[in-house]
């Protein structure tokens, strides 16, 4: 079904737009001048203290109308819109859940972080049953989507860094030995290699740029993620010079994840040199343990495999292991998964993360016109849960994207004393990042202004290596401002003074 949405104030078209696509997927929003089978009418305007909005839906012969009023917030600010837009999404959701007969498990958030919203209802003042309960009035949470935002709450207790020169590492290997028929990352196949070398040139020549940059600002650089694409794709040399570089640069490091990826990327030479470096956890991502779902993504390793790698990197004393899957891949069923989660609970990882398939515009997916069953993707969400739980997990990071199956999520699990700090750190944006490699986005997060400054890296392979110096000033530019507030603070290194603790390591 495509509905054309009317509003009077167009800065609020994605958002409504964003509602109806919750209830009819990508391609239902469309404007005046398309082709549609009904029209979303909405009203605005200020009675005194309040806001009304309204909302009339037109298709053929039916129509329904919902009207709702807020208190006005009317300061022009940033207050005065999100308030507005809450109320005009609110709104527009209620009528199109009366008018389907549906109710969204996330209700009527799109957002990607709802932790956010929890976290500002405790921030209200709000105890953890009035919290629960101002979502569930608020937003239409379903009671299990508020279960498992309570859970990552208490999880995330005493790991939320609040310190103003909090700032995580991560460093981008845009390279995979094949790409995956769901991937839409900034990454390509490594091919002949010979993009490799030039672009660890460019990538060394940000990481001492931007060393010396953190050194001067005495930012607290001891979380370092490496990720990709596949950073194993890399050589054993040419990992073991990143991660040395890396090092000297930026290290000691609390805690240092490489996302060892796939199974056909590792052998023993490879993990021992990752175990001789400071790597405290890795990722050995199986995605799905059925082979023909393998081959039909486009993975060139087998479930097998999986398992060898996985029990060799035991032998070698990795002792923090990550497993990655995926709900809803292509040709899968519960049983499937079902076998996946099995497979997974026999080897016991310590963490165990559970995508939700994001179906996005770039992929081969979209363009074959890829859908799966929204109640089977529920299902499959909750056994892997259901998994996390009796291994001895539970969920501690969530986030949302655009285009997921189901409307549903990607959910963190882990065990007591193995959660991921920097995973932490990104999603729930409590630390400045500093994102090196093609694709990377550096947050710069300035607390007291409460604003978020970004500076994405071009994600274009090659552009990044011609192009790698100005990276550095996109960066330079953004944290900038940063250093006026670590200044104010007392943080950063005076002239003549010895840096901070966090930044003589380099």
């Amino acid at each position: 079904m495509k509905i054309a949405i009317e509003t009077p104030l167009p800065a609020f078209q994605n958002d409504i737009a964003d509602v109806v696509r919750l209830f009819y997927g990508e391609g239902a929003a469309v404007t005046m001048q398309e082709e549609h089978d009904a029209e979303l009418i909405h009203s605005h305007r200020l009675d005194g203290a309040l806001w009304r909005e309204s909302f009339a839906l037109t298709a053929g012969p039916k129509s329904l109308f919902m009207g709702m009023s807020g208190e006005a917030v009317p300061d022009g600010g940033l207050e005065e819109k999100r308030q507005l837009k809450r109320l005009i999404k609110r709104c527009c959701y209620q009528l199109l859940k009366r008018y389907t007969g549906r109710h969204p498990a996330w209700g009527s958030l799109t957002g990607i972080r709802p932790t956010r919203l929890y976290y500002q209802q405790l921030e209200r003042g709000l105890s953890r049953d009035e919290a629960r309960q101002a979502l569930s009035e608020l937003f239409d949470l379903s009671q299990e989507k508020i279960s498992l935002l309570d859970e990552i709450i208490e999880a995330q207790e005493g790991f939320i860094r609040r310190e103003t020169n909090a700032c995580d590492l991560y460093v981008g290997i845009p390279f995979c030995t094949t790409r995956c028929a769901y991937c839409s990352f900034s990454s390509g196949e490594i091919g002949d290699g010979h993009l490799v070398e030039p672009y660890l040139t460019a990538l060394f020549r940000e990481i001492d740029a931007c060393a010396d940059m953190a050194k001067d600002m005495g930012l607290d650089t001891r979380v370092a993620y490496v990720g990709g694409g596949t950073p194993s794709s890399l050589s054993t040399a040419q990992l073991d010079r990143l991660l040395s570089r890396m090092e000297v640069r930026f290290g000691p490091f609390v805690e240092l994840t490489v996302e060892a990826g796939r199974p056909d990327t590792l052998d023993a030479e490879k993990l021992r040199m990752l175990r001789d470096h400071p790597v405290t956890r890795i990722s050995i991502n199986p995605q799905t343990m059925n082979d023909e779902t393998l081959a039909r993504i486009g993975r060139a390793h087998t479930a097998q495999q999986t398992v060898d790698c996985y029990n060799l990197a035991r032998q070698l004393g990795f002792d923090d292991i990550n497993m990655d899957v995926i709900a809803a891949l292509p040709g899968e069923d519960y049983a499937m998964f079902a076998r996946t989660l099995k497979a997974i609970r026999a080897l016991s990882p310590e963490s165990l993360t559970v995508h939700t398939l994001a179906i996005k515009r770039s992929s081969r997916l979209h363009e074959q016109g890829y859908r799966q069953s929204e109640q089977d993707v529920a299902d499959m969400v909750a056994l892997g849960r259901e998994t996390a739980h009796a291994l001895g997990m539970r969920a501690y990071y969530l986030y949302r994207q655009k285009y997921m199956a189901a409307n549903l999520e990607n959910v963190g699990y882990a065990r007591e004393g193995f959660l991921c700090r920097y995973n932490i750190d990104n999603m729930e944006e409590t630390a400045s990042v500093l994102a090196l490699g093609a694709g990377g986005i550096s947050k710069c997060v300035m607390r007291q202004e409460e604003k978020i400054l970004r500076a994405p890296n071009i994600a274009n392979i090659e552009q990044y290596i011609e192009r790698v110096d100005e990276m550095v000033e996109r960066k330079r530019e953004a944290f900038s401002h940063k250093a006026v507030q670590l200044e104010r603070s007392g943080l950063t290194p005076k002239e003549g003074e010895p840096c901070s603790s966090a930044t003589s390591r380099n």
